[in-house]
């Protein structure tokens, strides 16, 4: 079952949120640090800290010219740090080899480090207009229950999903791009995972609804916990670092997990192996490039 356009873009067009990167004067770069701040976080965590990055590192040079640790500082408890020190990595890229502007072609952007098949084609949507197809866990949904009618969308498959929204796309290069948006805004706001909000969907036929809205037949959904997880201990352990201005002794970062010594233990190690955190000479510890202190 298609998806009605004309439909669904005059619906954005009153209902999209005011989100800070979709403003006027918004460059690619900045939409770049967007999307990558979002992924598996929400908006509402994600914008004051967006802003403030924009003022620190309105372009990708001045970024690259900061250290890991103090990237480290302002990424904070948006989560995934390693994303940060990616997009740390992906600045240096920038500034030196395109001249700090990023790419509007999705096979060059997916040669920068750290940028996937999402974020490529975000970037490229987003900060471009490109007609390209943009696939995260909201499209997945929309197209699952208003094109295959199925509660929920399975297993990803790149190939297959970029497939499905390709086939919806306007032909107009305009059009597309806020098609992609106005895609993802349903599936954020009202055509959601647990209550979705079938009355107030601005598509007038949905295969699902059509359908009675049957429940998921499949494997049950994982649902993602935090409490107790090595996540929740790596967590700890980078909150002290970040607010120490010098290497701290190992016994400080004991002290932040009691409970079970192995799984700090294994935290700990495994972000030294990340690189996120280093060991100086003389047996403390301190986040990326501020072992030498």
């Amino acid at each position: 079952m298609p998806v009605d356009t004309t439909a669904l873009l005059r619906w954005y067009d009153v209902a999209a949120r005011d989100l800070p990167w979709r403003r006027d004067q918004v460059t690619a770069w900045q939409i770049l640090m967007s999307e990558i701040m979002l992924q598996q976080t929400p908006v509402a965590r994600v914008a004051p800290i967006w802003e403030d990055w924009v003022r620190r590192w309105p372009v990708p040079s001045a970024m690259a010219q900061e250290s890991p640790a103090e990237i480290l500082r302002a990424w904070g408890r948006l989560g995934y740090p390693r994303r940060a020190l990616r997009l740390h990595e992906c600045a240096g890229v920038l500034a030196t080899d395109h001249h700090d502007r990023v790419p509007d072609d999705v096979d060059v952007l997916l040669s920068l480090p750290g940028i996937g098949a999402y974020t490529a084609r975000a970037v490229a949507c987003f900060a471009y207009g490109q007609r390209v197809p943009v696939v995260d866990t909201n499209v997945r949904r929309v197209v699952a229950r208003a094109v295959h009618g199925s509660a929920e969308p399975g297993n990803p498959s790149t190939k297959r999903d970029l497939a499905d929204v390709e086939a919806l796309l306007p032909r107009t290069r305009t059009r597309a791009a806020r098609f992609s948006a106005a895609l993802m805004e349903l599936g954020a706001t009202i055509c959601t995972a647990r209550n979705p909000e079938c009355g107030r969907c601005p598509l007038p036929e949905c295969a699902w609804q059509a359908a009675g809205s049957p429940a998921h037949d499949g494997p049950p959904r994982r649902v993602q916990k935090f409490a107790g997880t090595d996540r929740q201990v790596r967590g700890r352990l980078m909150a002290v670092l970040r607010d120490s201005d010098l290497p701290v002794e190992r016994q400080t970062l004991d002290a932040v997990w009691l409970t079970d010594p192995g799984q700090r233990d294994r935290a700990l190690h495994s972000l030294l192996v990340d690189g996120l955190v280093e060991q100086t000479d003389d047996g403390r510890y301190a986040l990326a490039g501020e072992g030498s202190r």
